[in-house]
């Protein structure tokens, strides 16, 4: 009787352990299933795309490379949203954002598969929307712009296409579509950004950028005209290499000293001109003018006027800069991970070739009304005369 109760007692016992044991097994299983499941959820939702990054992504070994190669500078916290720039008309304004590839070629935009879409909307993904840009770097060449815009990329809350797309002069009859899918994808409180600087100087920039939205903020990064015309003249030579002399080509005739306007090199320094024809379409509070000597001289400072222009919460300041006395302009301190720090290309800094002191003097007595004109109508003056 005894053995009985003994192997009924250990039956008991087995029974009880293998019900445990399967309904801890199942416990586990729909545990596992809900993690996968929230996890599936806030990816579809984009929340994966906006997990903290380190300020700069490794490119590789210790091979040599410059600012272009990096395209995700995301700092390692995450910070609170821009505040959104602008409320859009819903008739006339569209939305807007970007971020590509970097690309130093002139011709246009690699072309990309547009998203499915219902109603000319953009549709959400895992990354977030593609949208018109909120903000454009309008010019000038040769005044500082690809600079302001990497510098810009070191921010969270900034994303800018790559490439210059040149929509707004070149490839207008492309439609605002074509455009839009340039942009990178955003999220919420994400600015969107691009950069070509021609668009200051075209007569139809203004109107046309107002049709997409006339709410879009507008930077213009300005240079002393005269130094600006001599840079513009020195990378021409670096590609031509058989082009006439610098004052044969700003003046008319030598011995009157009449300068030639019809150069490209001399005409983007009528900056006043310019401007007089955006303030047609736009009012000046949509305008940030940032002076080039100052984005040399102190960057940070100028970074922070960009940054509370934009409405973004001041994170570039002067911990991401050293200034390379090689190159005479400032560069990012070396990136986490990286044996070099990191500066523009090699096409930045060329030294400028020698120019006759009465030719430069010609120019700048050429330049000072338009200058002045310029100070008027920006409410900056830029102390180049």
């Amino acid at each position: 009787m005894e053995d009985n109760s003994d192997k009924l007692l250990l039956l008991l016992r087995s029974m009880f352990i293998h019900v445990y044991a399967l309904a801890l097994s199942k416990v586990s299983v729909l545990f596992t299933m809900v993690l996968i499941f929230t996890y599936f959820f806030y990816c579809l939702t984009g929340f994966c795309d906006s997990a903290p990054r380190t300020l700069y992504s490794h490119q590789g070994s210790d091979a040599d490379y410059d600012i272009l190669d990096d395209h995700r500078r995301i700092l390692g916290d995450l910070r609170p949203p821009a505040r959104l720039l602008h409320d859009a008309s819903p008739q006339r304004n569209l939305t807007v954002s970007a971020d590509a590839e970097r690309m130093d070629s002139p011709g246009p935009p690699s072309e990309r598969t547009p998203d499915t879409e219902k109603d000319g909307m953009p549709v959400s993904n895992t990354f977030g929307l593609k949208r018109f840009p909120q903000a454009i770097i309008i010019g000038v060449k040769k005044g500082g712009t690809r600079a302001l815009l990497e510098f810009l990329r070191i921010h969270p809350d900034v994303r800018a296409v790559g490439a210059e797309p040149h929509f707004f002069d070149r490839f207008y009859d492309k439609g605002l579509e074509w455009y839009r899918n340039l942009m990178p994808r955003t999220l919420d409180g994400q600015v969107t950004m691009e950069k070509t600087p021609s668009y200051f100087v075209t007569k139809e920039a203004p109107g046309r950028i107002c049709t997409m939205n006339c709410q879009t903020k507008l930077i213009v990064v300005v240079r002393d005209p005269v130094t600006r015309a001599v840079s513009d003249y020195t990378q021409t030579l670096s590609k031509n290499p058989g082009l006439p002399s610098f004052q044969s080509l700003a003046l008319k005739n030598s011995s009157t000293g009449l300068i030639d306007t019809t150069w490209s090199a001399v005409r983007i320094g009528l900056y006043a001109k310019h401007l007089e024809n955006w303030l047609q379409y736009f009012p000046l509070s949509h305008f940030l003018f940032v002076s080039g000597e100052r984005l040399v001289s102190d960057p940070a400072g100028e970074m922070g006027r960009v940054q509370d222009f934009l409405g973004l919460k001041r994170v570039v300041s002067n911990k991401h800069f050293y200034f390379n006395q090689t190159k005479g302009f400032p560069c990012l301190k070396k990136p986490e991970g990286s044996s070099r720090p990191r500066c523009l290309g090699k096409s930045k800094g060329r030294p400028h070739p020698q120019i006759p002191t009465e030719v430069l003097q010609r120019l700048r007595d050429f330049y000072k009304p338009f200058n002045h004109r310029f100070y008027q109508l920006s409410g900056q003056d830029f102390g180049w005369d």
